[in-house]
């Protein structure tokens, strides 16, 4: 079985009334990973790459300067992951492109095998916007490969998404924008947060997502609603990094009954990238904790010293360059290098084993329909779209 569109897995959360978490990967352990814990609970799987993640997985360890060319690698990296851990799997997997920054990042990535793609388009004027996701829409759908976009801007930082205020999303202008571009999926601005920090009690506007939603049923348009910035950033695993010596501060999340009320209202897709990220580093601090004879290690000693230099840095990009090879290719040379290998594995599957189960996604495989990216093409042919 191939990986399924994005749109196949969006159509089965409106059919069961569910949400269906997203997850951000950046290393192929991350990729077999979150496939493995999405089966074990028969759960379909989303896995995201983020644009610049593509550049991290193309090599390039200052992935804030990635280059196009640098993302095609990665893409194609990240690509061949998850369709070999995902291909044959019992259960529907979508490979996402999040926050792709332009067209050619959209391009690149449905080249490396990306089923789904998103064009950030946000910081635009509305009709540039409207203008610029319709262009990757026209050029995904034909090649059966489904859209998301995003309206209205979201407070905080995500690799190179930076706002210091948010703009909310308006219901209205949700549904014209849905209607000019054809998207299959729209990130709406209703209070969450990029980043670690998303202040103490943050409160998600749940009814934004409510009227966009009842504004779409009447119109009779599918589109899921998506909710950015979504992570729960777990505070036991917060005080953990701390306690073996990591200096994370101010590190709130959104709360797991507020996402899973924004589900009930309407929101079909959430994404989550932080909660991942602390609880690889936690293993990776402990590794090196109990195992102080690592911290020597010829292939993952740098790693040890990159984390102590980095205290308050908790994204394992940060800490992983040492083992690029292992990163993009899932090379495990040593013993050493597979005991990294397996707190990233087990980090992923804490994190997003846990939250398959909070959003209710936990035996729904079999309500996604297997289709291809050919078929789907035909069906967008045929709906205009």
């Amino acid at each position: 079985m191939m990986l399924v569109p994005l749109r196949a897995i969006l159509e089965a959360t409106e059919k069961e009334h569910y949400a269906q978490g997203a997850f951000n990967v950046n290393a192929v352990a991350q990729a077999k990973a979150a496939i493995q814990v999405h089966e074990m609970f028969r759960s379909p799987a989303i896995l995201q790459g983020a644009d610049l993640a593509n550049g991290f997985m193309g090599g390039r360890t200052d992935f804030m300067n990635a280059t196009l060319e640098d993302k095609k690698v990665g893409a194609q990296n990240i690509g061949n992951a998850v369709k070999k851990y995902g291909e044959d799997s019992p259960i529907p997997v979508a490979l996402h492109l999040d926050h792709g920054r332009d067209f050619d990042s959209c391009k690149a990535a449905i080249a490396g095998g990306y089923t789904s793609v998103m064009i950030d388009g946000s910081s635009l004027p509305f009709e540039e916007n409207i203008e610029l996701t319709r262009e990757v829409v026209k050029y995904a759908h034909e090649r059966g490969v489904s859209v998301e976009a995003e309206l209205g801007v979201l407070a905080g930082v995500e690799d190179h998404v930076f706002s210091a205020g948010s703009t909310y999303t308006n219901p209205l202008d949700a549904v014209e924008f849905i209607k000019k571009t054809k998207v299959d999926a729209l990130a709406i601005s209703y209070g969450t947060m990029h980043g670690a920090n998303k202040g103490k009690g943050a409160k998600l506007r749940k009814e934004i997502a409510i009227a966009t939603k009842e504004c779409l049923l009447h119109e009779g348009i599918f589109c899921a609603l998506v909710s950015h910035g979504s992570s729960t950033v777990p505070q036991y695993i917060v005080k953990e990094i701390n306690e073996l010596g990591g200096d994370i501060q101010n590190a709130y999340g959104i709360e797991l009954a507020q996402l899973k009320e924004a589900a009930r209202c309407g929101i079909a897709k959430i994404n989550v990238d932080t909660d991942i990220r602390l609880a690889v580093t936690r293993n990776m601090k402990e590794l090196f904790h109990y195992r102080p004879e690592l911290r020597d290690s010829a292939s993952i000693g740098q790693i040890y010293r990159l984390l102590e230099e980095k205290k308050s840095a908790f994204d394992p990009r940060a800490f992983l360059p040492p083992i690029m090879n292992t990163v993009m290719y899932g090379d495990v040379p040593d013993e050493d290098v597979a005991a990294i290998v397996d707190c990233i594995e087990r980090g992923v599957k804490e994190v997003v084993g846990t939250l398959i189960v909070e959003f209710g996604s936990v035996g729904k495989a079999p309500a996604v329909e297997r289709v291809t990216l050919d078929e789907m093409a035909e069906r967008y042919r045929k709906e205009g779209i």
